[in-house]
């Protein structure tokens, strides 16, 4: 089993932040500790052995800290966590060393810029200086990146750099505050690096106007201290976590639906990674760039000053951190709890048996079911000009719309018939395999699936797949003379 120490006692323990054992339980899992070190004995123990009140014990997320519990048999999954109960403010916990901290300077402006910082005896000027030593980038300027770039910015954060390839749409104002009206079509980047501007002109800011991918993943991370992943998708969520395990990062994790919200930190001291929580995306059709549910304009601002939260105290060293922990918040029933994540020792990127040891373009469509194998019939495609054509030429046809009510909600297909995709194998009879079927999505992926789920159900009909789904139609549909909404 593994021995899990907290920062502020490796120094103990070797500096070791994870050590192996043999034993089967607590007790005999201490004895060997402290006999390996023999200066942890004093740390964790008084003069009558028995163990301090600052220290606390568990295995897993159950506190095994009585000693009535350490005679409990313990299997080789078990994790023991040695955890002092008063954490925060130690300067060990900081991943800025004292080094970097040491060559920071503050001048007058600085001082009066953050004085409210400097008046938290757990900030203080040490704080401070951390902060503008740190290098963090963040990936992703929309809305989770609004908020987190923006408070570490005001903060002090001495060099930040954002990661976006996307420009600012319309849509993306009612929930992206960095970016302003003025901004629609500018890359997100350029809009970041204005905004940042006018909070603190002397922090070093670099706009990677980009996509991250295995190529250059590793280059751009590279001399930073700390991630947070404000992205919107898998493949980038996976690239991102395995990019930092694997340079050894910290990664500051949040995802938002509708009206709820998760932070977690995964890749930090030992701790355990996005794999380890979800080994896998969700079922075919599933997928959030394709079903994107919406949120209430107000979540990003809340997940992702929490994230912010959580990167100040990384850098800082002080307080409880989210490290292997999952908060997850539902802000429309003011719910919020703290799930605590287990490392997974058959993960394949941070587990014992490593079979992850590079980053890697994953085919993502190909793990969610949403590509087609080689041993699949091609589906056919048409194209929104096509569809309008047929449509204005009254040419027969059935169009199946797999959306969620959400997005029909926003705006209909004209004459669609609605049909879930999970509802599509028991109700084909009602399709009439003498005429076209096109089926229609929000972007052109889940209507495949929905083409090979009547396929695998021994549907004969001819079915074409809408390029680019709705997305790539509204336009045509909403300047149509006809008016077909």
């Amino acid at each position: 089993m593994k021995v899990y120490i907290s920062a502020t006692l490796r120094n103990f323990f070797g500096k070791h932040h994870v050590i192996e054992t043999s034993a089967g339980d607590i007790r005999s899992a201490l004895k060997l500790l402290t006999d390996e070190y023999p200066d942890a004995r004093t740390v964790l123990f008084d003069k009558d052995e028995n163990l301090r009140s600052f220290v606390r014990i568990y295995v897993g997320s159950e506190d095994r800290t009585s000693t009535d519990m350490w005679y409990k048999k313990l299997s080789e999954e078990d994790d023991i966590l040695i955890l002092p109960a008063i954490a925060g403010g130690a300067s060990s916990d900081s991943i800025i060393n004292d080094a970097r901290m040491k060559a920071q300077t503050l001048d007058d402006n600085e001082i009066k810029r953050f004085e409210k910082h400097l008046l938290l005896k757990e900030i203080s000027v040490k704080g401070q200086k951390r902060i503008k030593a740190a290098r963090v980038i963040v990936c992703g300027a929309g809305a989770l990146g609004s908020p987190v770039i923006q408070y570490l910015a005001s903060a002090g954060v001495g060099a930040i750099k954002v990661v976006d390839e996307n420009e600012v749409a319309l849509e993306d104002l009612q929930n992206q505050v960095i970016h302003s009206s003025r901004d629609v079509k500018r890359p997100k980047v350029a809009s970041a690096k204005d905004t940042v501007r006018n909070i603190n002109k002397n922090i070093e800011f670099e706009a990677e106007n980009t996509r991250l991918d295995a190529q250059n993943i590793e280059q751009i991370f590279d001399g930073y201290d700390l991630v947070i992943d404000c992205t919107d998708n898998y493949k980038m969520r996976y690239l991102i976590n395995d990019a930092c395990a694997l340079l050894d990062i910290p990664l500051v994790f949040a995802a938002i639906y509708q009206y709820e919200g998760r932070v977690g930190i995964f890749n930090h001291n030992g701790g355990p990674c996005l794999r380890c929580l979800y080994p896998e995306p969700p079922e075919s059709g599933l997928v959030p760039t394709c079903a994107e549910g919406g949120t209430i304009s107000p979540l990003p601002g809340i997940i992702g000053s929490i994230q912010a939260n959580e990167a100040l105290k990384l850098i800082i060293g002080i307080g409880d951190h989210l490290d292997g922990k999952l908060l997850t918040v539902d802000s429309l029933y003011l719910q919020s709890r703290i799930l605590n994540i287990k490392k997974n020792s058959q993960c394949p990127l941070c587990g014992l048996s490593k079979t992850i040891l590079s980053v890697e373009d994953f085919d993502y469509d190909d793990f969610c079911g949403l590509k087609e194998s080689e041993d699949e019939v091609p589906v056919e495609g048409i194209t929104p000009e096509e569809l309008t054509k047929r449509m204005d030429g009254g040419d027969p046809m059935t169009i199946i719309d797999v959306r969620e009510p959400h997005e029909r909600a926003i705006m209909r297909f004209p004459n669609a018939i609605v049909i879930p995709i999970g509802q599509l194998a028991r109700r084909m009879k009602e399709l009439d395999p003498e005429v076209d079927t096109i089926f229609i999505c929000r972007s052109g992926k889940r209507s495949i699936l929905a083409i090979n789920t009547l396929r695998e159900a021994g549907y004969e009909g001819k079915m074409y797949n809408l390029k680019g789904g709705f997305d790539a139609m509204k336009d045509l549909i909403l300047s149509h003379e006809g008016a077909w909404l």
